[in-house]
């Protein structure tokens, strides 16, 4: 296993290496230095001396890829390549390029935990409810409460998040007034602002994953070991759980883990809407800015984070199904 984790490791390392690159290609060439620094200064009537001394702050002033007038490796070194890409592979991200969001690193590492603090209950929550409801509907399974439970499921599905949101916002804070319709205290005070958005989320995302968690466990039941099982005179609360449930969860964590990146980086919407100052409003902050050492740092993360969530998916594989092994 061990050789295999390693192997997947460097395949990611490259993976990531292309994507930095790619990324770095994209808005270093199409959008110069110079380009930026007119876009975070306000207009096209800059002098030129304000764009330079708007590089030199942000030690954009560099050249892109090779510093000729440098010698030995400060030639690789002392460029814009090397402070802005490579040192992300060191977690330094720098400063941001407009004047008022400092350094980014500060601010990731801030708005990290409020993000965490709504996915993370989310994520466990999200789990539970649709592995239990898709359980519910398959024990209910040729019956009306079935069909109706699947009607639910693809209503909710199609649906957009936005539409939660406005309904539970006006319904549940202007209306009931059971919750703040935006913000965001520390501490305990964190609470009452965080039920509503995880609240509308585990709606939103209820309909999709229950109805796939239903269709894996009617493969699953219709197996010879189910059959089995009932032969053996199992209850079909056993049969569901023990033996259903437990060779479903392959599909269920690759379905899950798929979301974990989401659980460090927030999200984009609902933390726009409801106010939380968490990572996924920094990056809408940062794309209505057009602060791009923002967006790549972001680019650079999410990267990281999925290439780190299917590695610990595969060794969840192995904990899921005894027969699984990494080779």
């Amino acid at each position: 296993m061990l050789s295999y984790i390693l192997r997947r490791i460097a395949y990611g390392a490259l993976i990531l290496l292309g994507v930095n690159l790619a990324t770095f290609f994209l808005f270093f060439t199409v959008n110069t230095p110079d380009d930026m620094a007119r876009l975070n200064l306000g207009g096209k009537r800059i002098t030129q001396e304000a764009v330079e001394k708007w590089k030199v702050e942000r030690g954009y002033d560099k050249p892109l890829y090779w510093n000729t007038q440098a010698s030995g490796t400060a030639q690789l070194t002392e460029t814009i390549f090397w402070d802005r890409s490579v040192s992300l592979f060191a977690l330094e991200f720098g400063r941001a390029d407009s004047e008022s969001a400092g350094d980014i690193g500060a601010e990731v590492a801030t708005r990290m935990w409020v993000s965490l603090q709504m996915a993370l209950p989310l994520f466990i929550l999200q789990v539970i409810a649709s592995t239990a409801f898709a359980l519910l509907l398959v024990m209910l399974r040729g019956t009306r409460l079935d069909v109706w439970g699947v009607v639910a499921c693809v209503v909710m599905l199609s649906i957009s998040s936005l539409f939660y949101i406005i309904v539970g916002q006006f319904l549940f804070s202007r209306v009931l007034k059971l919750a703040p319709i935006s913000g965001y205290a520390p501490g305990l005070d964190a609470v009452k602002f965080l039920l509503l958005p995880i609240l509308l989320s585990l709606v939103a995302r209820l309909g999709g994953e229950a109805r796939l968690y239903r269709a894996m466990f009617l493969e699953e039941i219709g197996k010879d070991y189910v059959r089995t099982a009932r032969a053996k005179g199992l209850s079909e609360m056993r049969v569901l759980y023990r033996h259903v449930l437990r060779n479903a969860l392959i599909p269920i964590i690759t379905s899950a883990g798929s979301y974990l990146p989401y659980v460090f980086l927030g999200s984009l919407v609902f933390e726009s809407f409801f106010g939380l100052p968490g990572l996924g409003a920094y990056v809408i902050e940062a794309i209505g800015k057009q602060d791009f050492a923002i967006v790549r740092t972001m680019v650079f993360l999410g990267s990281l984070l999925y290439i780190a969530t299917y590695v610990l998916i595969d060794i969840a594989y192995t904990w899921a199904d005894p027969r699984v092994r990494l080779g």
